[in-house]
């Protein structure tokens, strides 16, 4: 069983582990990597249910995580959520309020698959730009932002738009990653404001 994938080892290691879900491990590999949390960081999270990230970040800081997703997300200690739309200025001014300054904002969202490739490419650069815009209207100066794409026709505008916005910006495919997958993540350091 595991995932629409068959057999899937990372799946059944989440399941054992406690993660609500595989995508656990992409972002400890990322904070492995590009140390994107401090522990004094408030987190708003985008797109978070199941929850697995949340669960990885509440392990990181001691400050505030926020999950928004449009579906409900079960319960963390810890950890706020909103059922809402990230493009909401509502949702955006609650989230505001709710942690003042916002160090990091995170992506891992994705839109159900059709099946048609360019069309969901579409689909996705969309998703990543309204979550570049999340993160710029709400990001104090100098925060991080790390978000999921996938490559394709469209991907350089994306990156091209988030180095205008950020000092660092990289790319990292994670070991997590399922094989032939074109997803990979930005990862947006030092937000200019």
């Amino acid at each position: 069983m595991g995932s629409q994938w068959g057999y899937d080892r990372t799946h059944i290691r989440a399941k054992h582990e406690g993660y609500r879900s595989r995508a656990a491990y992409k972002l400890l590999e990322i904070q492995q990597k590009f140390a994107i949390i401090r522990p004094d960081d408030n987190i708003v999270d985008l797109g978070a249910a199941p929850g697995s990230w949340l669960q990885v970040e509440r392990t990181l800081t001691h400050a505030k995580v926020i999950g928004i997703d449009l579906n409900p997300i079960a319960p963390l200690d810890g950890v706020e959520t909103i059922e809402g739309d990230l493009n909401d200025p509502e949702v955006q001014e609650n989230v505001r309020l709710m942690l003042g300054v916002i160090n990091v904002v995170v992506c891992d969202a994705a839109p159900k698959l059709s099946g048609h490739k360019s069309y969901d490419q579409a689909r996705i650069i969309e998703l990543n730009e309204q979550a570049l815009k999340f993160s710029c209207k709400v990001l104090k100066q100098g925060g991080n932002f790390v978000v999921k794409s996938f490559q394709g026709t469209d991907f350089p505008e994306l990156y091209a738009m988030t180095k205008e916005r950020f000092y660092s910006v990289k790319t990292c495919i994670t070991r997590s990653t399922r094989k032939g997958s074109t997803e990979l993540y930005i990862i947006a350091k030092n937000f200019i404001g």
